[in-house]
């Protein structure tokens, strides 16, 4: 037992601690739960409908996400283009992956000839597949 300097009984004290055990066990299975569950594609940052199609087959990692809204903008990598800086974009993604591929995610009510300068603008820079996107029918 221990006495202080008045003669009165002392406890000792103890310290607090927190096991950090199951906190760093959480930590790690929300972890590995939002990394199995994210879509790490680049996306085209705009909400289309796309048409159906029942020939419709996904594409691989390695492609580059061009959308075309209703009204004929063109979007790639969450932001609105003009043709000419999709071609600049294009170039520089392709210097860094020659073997990419672009899929044109055009909304169901846009026009066709949209469509196409899309398809020529990719081909002014250099791609050499193009596809474009539909969901599957059911």
């Amino acid at each position: 037992m221990l006495f202080d300097d008045y003669g009165f009984l002392q406890k000792k004290s103890a310290s607090a601690t927190v096991d950090m055990g199951p906190l760093l066990d959480m930590v790690f299975i929300l972890l590995i739960f939002f990394v199995i569950t994210t879509n790490f594609n680049k996306q085209t940052g705009i909400e289309v409908q796309k048409p159906k199609a029942q020939s419709a087959v996904s594409q691989g990692a390695k492609t580059i996400m061009v959308g075309i809204s209703q009204e004929g903008a063109i979007h790639i990598h969450g932001r609105q283009v003009t043709a000419e800086g999709l071609v600049q974009i294009l170039e520089r993604e392709l210097a860094e992956r020659a073997d990419a591929m672009v899929v044109i995610v055009g909304d169901r009510g846009s026009t066709l000839g949209r469509s196409v300068e899309v398809m020529d603008l990719c081909g002014r820079a250099g791609v050499t597949k193009v596809s474009i996107a539909a969901d599957q029918e059911r």
